[in-house]
């Protein structure tokens, strides 16, 4: 067994039709610029009836069709934010936990520790996050539940070192499941980071699922310059 096997976001998506959400951080081959991406997806009509949109610190989800919106509590919100020169990524309202503990010179693990998987049982979503320093280097969490009936929460934080053409794929769920979704399981995945950003966006968009798949967002930043370049697909628009 090669623990240290790498392989491509085609590869690790290949065939899986529900990963869920996903988080991948990294750096590209030349270890000049960091990247992130997130991807969402959804089964149900609510959850597909979502958009990506530009904020000035990031970006949000938003509802397609504000006629069809049910529960926004799990759906919108604010899944990136830049912090100074970092960027926090995550799946759901964390992003502001983080980056007001952050902003007040509090610790990330700080913030997630105020914090637990989705109260959407018997799935008790994941809650999956991710941090990019200014040097590139990267920091994620996953926290969940620690047995079926949700009544405590298991919390795991990896820290990582900019390693160039190395990023790490974190995400919700192992597989799609009915009538529970299996919970991800294990360290977050290694993965190869292409150098162009337009070639990582249609890798990873072409590689989700196209029923399931919603919103896609990638940043590439220039470590020295601080200048990014960004993607975002919707499936609704």
């Amino acid at each position: 067994m090669n623990v240290y096997e790498i392989k491509s976001m085609a590869e690790r998506l290949e065939g899986n039709t529900y990963p869920g959400r996903g988080i991948v951080l990294g750096l590209t081959p030349d270890g000049k610029t960091s990247v992130a991406a997130y991807f969402i997806m959804g089964r149900s009509v609510n959850s597909r009836n979502r958009v990506f949109v530009r904020e000035p610190d990031g970006i949000r989800t938003e509802a397609f069709d504000p006629s069809k919106m049910v529960d926004p509590s799990l759906i919108i919100y604010h899944p990136v934010r830049e912090i100074g020169q970092g960027l926090i990524v995550t799946n759901g309202d964390q992003t502001d936990t983080i980056w007001e503990f952050l902003a007040r010179g509090e610790s990330w693990e700080a913030a997630l520790r105020t914090r637990k998987f989705e109260h959407d049982g018997p799935n008790w979503t994941p809650r999956i996050s991710g941090l990019i320093a200014p040097d590139g280097s990267y920091k994620m969490s996953i926290l969940k539940s620690a047995d079926p009936e949700g009544s405590a929460c298991a919390r795991f934080f990896y820290e990582y070192p900019a390693i160039a053409g190395l990023g790490h794929f974190l995400h919700t769920y192992v597989c799609d499941g009915n009538p529970v979704i299996p919970t991800f399981q294990g360290e977050p995945e290694r993965v190869s980071i292409p150098a162009d950003i337009d070639a990582f966006t249609a890798e990873l968009w072409e590689n989700l699922n196209e029923d399931n798949k919603i919103s896609l967002f990638v940043r590439y930043t220039n470590l020295e310059t601080r200048k990014f370049e960004q993607r975002i697909l919707n499936k609704h628009l």
